[in-house]
């Protein structure tokens, strides 16, 4: 039996220690290679021992100063879309756990099929719509985007939350006179918090990177940080690795810093209800 647990117990860490290697080196790799001298990026054999250096950091804040204003652009729509997909998630959680009917109940399906549609799927017949509105190229077409996308998924993940609230702290408040949007303010947003950031983590990190959107809504006064690294890919004086390394260093950054701050809280919205009798 001890045998057998220790065998187990090995291979949780062997997969464990590869799934790390699978995610983690290539993100070291881009870091590590963002301070090499240019000539050293792609040597062969690798050199690990190096004399860092920054010329890649100036280089990019001389010559792609625009990367800079997406990346401005990416802060100001991660966070109006952020906003947004936690209030309408939270709305809607809330009502979904605190009613029941046929409808809701199915509906609730209809809401997980939504999630695994393609984005593809919906972007090219929004196209005409979002130019007919004369809303193309906006920060805010990107914000409702982006926030409409995830809106289904954080609804299930806050009713999850919200649902393991005792209603009786609804009734309670109702006897002193509350109604529905106080219940909602002071008794359950206060309450079920971690799934607000756990939604939130989520929604930053997509906003944060997204492309696809991006890519077909946008053209000047919107464009994000991602959409220029893919046009240093495709810069028709070749692609300068070192500058292209720095930009993916300093893009991924932020995020990185805040999924580690928020790591707790991503782990509660990825696990909520695992643990509900």
């Amino acid at each position: 039996m001890r045998i057998d647990r220790l065998f187990i117990g090995l291979g949780k860490a062997v997969a464990v220690c590869m799934l790390l290697l699978w995610s983690l080196v290539p993100i070291a790799f881009v870091v590590i290679s963002s301070f090499k001298p240019g000539r050293e990026i792609f040597a062969v054999p690798p050199r690990h021992i190096f004399t860092p250096t920054l010329e890649h950091y100036a280089a990019l804040w001389s010559r792609w100063g625009v990367f800079f204003d997406g990346l401005l652009n990416s802060a100001i729509i991660t966070v109006g879309a952020t906003v947004l997909a936690v209030v309408a998630s939270t709305c809607a959680g809330y009502i979904y756990s605190r009613n029941s009917s046929r409808f809701l109940n199915g509906s609730v399906l209809f809401l997980i099929v939504v999630r695994l549609i393609p984005p593809i799927v919906i972007t090219l017949p929004l196209f005409p719509i979002v130019n007919f509105l004369g809303i193309n190229d906006t920060h805010g077409v990107l914000m409702v985007l982006y926030a409409t996308f995830f809106v289904s998924l954080g609804t299930v993940l806050m009713r999850t939350f919200i649902d393991q609230i005792p209603r009786e702290l609804d009734e309670a408040a109702q006897i002193d006179g509350a109604g529905r949007l106080t219940i909602l303010r002071r008794v359950i947003v206060p309450l079920a918090s971690p799934g607000i950031l756990a939604v939130a983590v989520f929604v930053v990190v997509f906003a944060w990177n997204e492309f696809l959107f991006a890519f077909i809504f946008t053209g000047t006064n919107a464009k994000t940080a991602p959409l220029v690294i893919s046009e240093m890919i495709g810069s028709i004086d070749g692609v300068d690795w070192g500058i292209l390394f720095a930009a993916s260093t300093v893009q991924l950054a932020p995020v990185l810093l805040f999924v580690v701050f928020m790591n707790r809280f991503l782990v509660a919205g990825l696990t909520a209800g695992a643990t509900k009798g």
